[in-house]
């Protein structure tokens, strides 16, 4: 495959430049220049508004198809093969796996007796009580786990961590999708894909019955609907926009003119309550995508010459941005505990009427006994949340994320030495990122703050998005602000944005194809050193990441960093 025509800096569309002067010379009194636009075809309108607003894609869809699924295909092997191993719960499955099925049996997370996750395993489950547990997630990511349970059997080591693995599998399919769209390049975003399908946290994650990785799916889908929305406005301001300039000559409203309902928005509304479903932190996404989606009208409205035009994005838009997305998330999220809902046993499911039943003050009567309820259980966990300051060996604070610097054991122990082999054998799964990924995507993140700053580019802005909505809200859990417990395998929710920020810095490296062909070459030789490094990083790193016993000393030489336990680093 030959690499792309043109570069993300290349192919830039300035939005904050000013648009073409297009007044009627003959007419003193102009003073915008949509005041008094010549009358023309409504044609020609949209040929010189439509470039200002929208990128062009790569016109061969087939190959841009035919590419996502291949990566796809190789993204499925790594996640699906050998999912029974390890062959017991490990990590956080003791909760979120027993869980999940005891939303199966009873509807309702039930409380489990302790030490029962061995029995659990051999298909046991005698120690499931009828007594509701408390619990500090949405239950819509244990439904998704119970789903591979119903499909596969509750007996199933496969079963726990199907849905994970799917998931996993489609992340890396929209990464490929999202990032053709956005850098404007079948190769960029293919690459964006394979990065993120290679990459150790994501498939650690996706081969594990935890919540995160529907969480990192959820928010990568609809930050793709995002993107979506961003080209569906503007691709209807431009065109509305020259239907009034082919009739009137000009924009009669200082606003410009309406653009319609966004349902693109709004199934960006529905994928992040969904998240939010998952876990609390997709709010953080609803906060980011809102501001991002109403900055980008702005923008658009400057760039067809609307007089008001910050006015009007940030009113207009504003507001029609926030009744399409936010009411969605919000339906969304309270959808997710439908389960909870239609559960009379479920935990503080009664706390409203019962409360308000003995109470000398009522508790927010105001609300359905329900919804009231819910609100109580839901200040309980926020509360948990901001409280949660245990010791664990493995928390880490977010400024060495970037790097892993204190990736996240997920399970080791002595297995019997093979046949025919010798010393000592152990099986580990270490949830750590592949470091060509994540130390070559920390340096392309500042290419891409950078290009963000100095060149305005607004796909470096929606890359930064992703790590503003998924990354930095945790350094408000950290010291110096708090001292929550915190674990480095949290970064999968912004994986793919590193990858598409590492993907980014590579088409910048390409070059334009004017360059002299003896640099093209070099620097093509780079690019594909890179990414041939971060196959043979995943081959190398792959028995630690997928739980494939190995020898012990075999074993230590992935260790590369020591541990240092005062600075929470090392991957010891």
């Amino acid at each position: 495959m030959s690499l792309p025509p043109s570069t993300p800096p290349s192919s830039i569309v300035e939005e904050d430049a000013e648009p073409a002067d297009t007044r009627v010379v003959d007419d003193p009194t102009a003073t915008d220049p949509t005041e008094t636009e010549a009358r023309r075809p409504r044609a020609e309108h949209l040929a010189e508004l439509l470039p200002r607003l929208v990128a062009p894609l790569e016109t061969n869809r087939l190959w841009g198809w035919l590419s996502a699924l291949a990566v796809t295909a190789l993204a499925a092997v790594l996640r699906l093969v050998r999912l029974d191993i390890p062959a017991r719960l490990v990590f956080d499955e003791t909760y979120y796996v027993k869980q999940a099925y005891s939303l199966l049996v009873l509807g309702y997370e039930g409380r489990w007796a302790d030490e029962v996750d061995e029995a659990f395993a051999s298909g046991d489950y005698s120690g499931l009580g009828t007594d509701p547990d408390y619990v500090v997630h949405p239950p819509l990511g244990k439904w998704f786990i119970a789903i591979g349970m119903r499909l596969l059997g509750t007996e199933s080591f496969v079963g726990w961590r199907l849905s994970a693995a799917i998931a996993g599998t489609i992340g890396v399919l929209l990464v490929a999708r999202i990032g053709r769209r956005l850098l404007g390049s079948t190769l960029l975003g293919t690459t964006a894909a394979l990065l993120l399908a290679v990459d150790g946290i994501h498939i650690v994650m996706s081969r594990t019955g935890l919540l995160d990785i529907f969480l990192s799916t959820l928010v990568l889908a609809a930050f793709g609907t995002l993107l979506l929305d961003r080209d569906s406005y503007r691709r209807r301001l431009a065109e509305r926009t020259a239907t009034e300039l082919a009739e009137h000559g000009r924009l009669r409203d200082p606003w410009g003119v309406r653009v319609g309902p966004r349902w693109w928005l709004v199934a960006t509304g529905v994928l992040l309550g969904a998240a939010c479903g998952v876990k609390w932190s997709g709010l953080y996404a609803v906060a980011v995508f809102g501001v991002l989606a109403v900055v980008w009208s702005i923008t658009a409205r400057r760039a067809v010459g609307v007089r008001l035009w910050f006015g009007a994005g940030a009113v207009r838009d504003g507001l029609s941005s926030f009744l399409a997305l936010v009411p969605a998330a919000l339906l969304a999220y309270l959808a997710a505990w439908t389960s909870w809902f239609v559960s009379t046993n479920a935990y503080d499911r009664q706390w409203a009427s019962d409360v308000n039943a003995v109470a000398d003050v009522p508790q927010r009567t105001w609300l359905p006994d329900a919804l009231n309820s819910l609100l109580e259980y839901h200040l309980q966990a926020w509360h948990f949340h901001v409280g949660l300051d245990s010791e664990h060996s493995y928390s880490s604070h977010p400024v060495g994320w970037l790097l892993q610097l204190r990736p996240t054991s997920f399970a080791w122990r002595d297995v019997d030495t093979p046949a025919g082999a010798s010393g000592r054998w152990v099986e580990a799964v270490l949830a750590v990122g592949n470091p060509v990924v994540w130390w070559g995507g920390a340096a392309a993140l500042l290419v891409v703050i950078w290009f963000a700053v100095r060149r305005r580019d607004w796909r470096a802005w929606a890359i930064l998005a992703g790590y503003a909505a998924m990354y930095l809200p945790w350094f408000t859990y950290s010291a110096p602000f708090a001292n929550r417990t915190i674990f480095t395998f949290y970064t999968v929710a912004f994986a793919p944005y590193v990858a598409l920020a590492l993907a980014f810095g590579l088409g910048v490296l390409l070059g334009r194809p004017s360059l002299p062909l003896v640099e093209r070459r070099w620097r093509a030789g780079i690019y594909v050193a890179v990414v041939a490094l971060a196959l043979v990083a995943a081959a190398y790193f792959w028995p630690i990441w997928s739980g494939e016993p190995i020898p012990y000393e075999y074993w230590r030489t992935h260790m590369w960093i020591p541990n240092v336990e005062s600075l929470r680093i090392g991957w010891i």
